[in-house]
């Protein structure tokens, strides 16, 4: 429909520009009048404002005029209703894709919300979008929501008000990412969240140091620094570059491609008799190795021993290949 209408617009202003066109020469060759007069006159006579001609025109000249008048009330009017046409479609289809917006968002649940699509919040919304997890993007820079808007969900405003995050459902999200650039920002957004959704789990950027313990104190559950995660990485491969690009090969791109997964226990103990990791026999079943247990109260075990017991909402760690973690995945997980 949209285009349809630009169609429209681009031949109504051709006809327009025709019939300038048309007058000029015809001013120009019937009444001698010079480039500008004739162009004078042709605007004047098109926009029916009546103005005094630049001469007086002989019984020709009036003939002309005439059809220039009826030639131009027909085309300036087809121009002004298309224009009108385009301008109210146009914002009809806005208001109708921000409809389509706000109700899938209201059926969002357990989602994630991302503040800030700047480089971070960028890299956040793509893996976000490789492992197929809801997620929903506030950034208050218009220009940025359009270029990305039919590819992601997007909430244009500032994300430290308080209409613009519950706009984003943040009452039934289970993440919050505050990925904007300036630390301040991020501390508002969290502080914000964390009073409209005290179960949220929240992560933050922080550029300087100084900020982290405020980021913690306002209610963030991990602060991340972009910056010193970069700083040593680049150092790591300088110290031990086999191990630092054996552990890139470790993709965790997307849910079809990852050589990592975290699998709750409760997904084996549906499918399973198990009291210990010797139970599940995965590296027999699947190919794959568990390399790590993480404890009901959050404590890590790396490369835990196989008599080690199981407890209700523990999860495992578990190292394969794409197609062992596939195979894994189609044995014990029903979803």
């Amino acid at each position: 429909m949209i285009k349809l209408s630009r169609s429209k617009i681009y031949l109504a202003l051709a006809l327009v520009f025709a019939v300038v066109l048309f007058g000029v020469l015809g001013y120009r060759y019937i009444s001698e009048y010079s480039w500008i007069d004739a162009l004078y006159m042709t605007i004047i006579t098109m926009a029916t404002v009546g103005f005094k001609e630049v001469q007086p025109l002989d019984e020709t000249a009036k003939i002309f005029t005439v059809f220039l008048i009826l030639a131009s009330v027909f085309i300036v009017g087809f121009a002004i209703s298309v224009i009108s046409e385009y301008i109210l479609s146009r914002n009809s289809m806005q208001l109708l894709k921000k409809k389509k917006v706000k109700n899938k968002i209201k059926s969002l649940s357990n989602h994630v919300v991302v503040c800030g699509f700047g480089r971070n919040g960028m890299q956040a919304a793509e893996r976000l979008k490789a492992y197929n997890k809801p997620f929903v993007v506030i950034e208050k820079n218009k220009e940025i929501v359009e270029k990305f808007e039919n590819d992601i969900l997007f909430i244009e405003g500032d994300a430290s008000e308080d209409e613009i995050l519950l706009k984003s459902g943040i009452e039934n999200a289970h993440y919050l990412i505050a990925a904007m650039p300036d630390d301040a920002a991020n501390l508002f957004v969290v502080l914000s969240a964390r009073q409209l959704n005290d179960k949220l789990f929240i992560i933050s950027r922080a550029s300087l140091a100084t900020s982290q313990k405020k980021l913690f104190l306002a209610g963030a559950n991990k602060v991340i620094m972009p910056d010193r995660i970069g700083g040593d990485h680049m150092a790591s491969l300088v110290v031990m570059p086999d191990l630092i690009t054996f552990m890139d090969k470790l993709s965790v791109e997307g849910e079809h491609t990852t050589n990592l997964e975290e699998v709750p226990v409760e997904d084996f103990a549906d499918q399973v008799d198990c009291n210990s990791l010797r139970d599940l026999d995965l590296r027999q079943k699947t190919g794959c190795t568990i390399i790590g247990y993480i404890a009901p109260d959050g404590d890590y075990i790396i490369n835990p021993e196989a008599d080690l017991a199981l407890q209700p909402k523990s999860k495992l760690i578990v190292l394969g290949r794409p197609e062992q973690i596939r195979k894994l995945n189609e044995m014990f997980r029903s979803d």
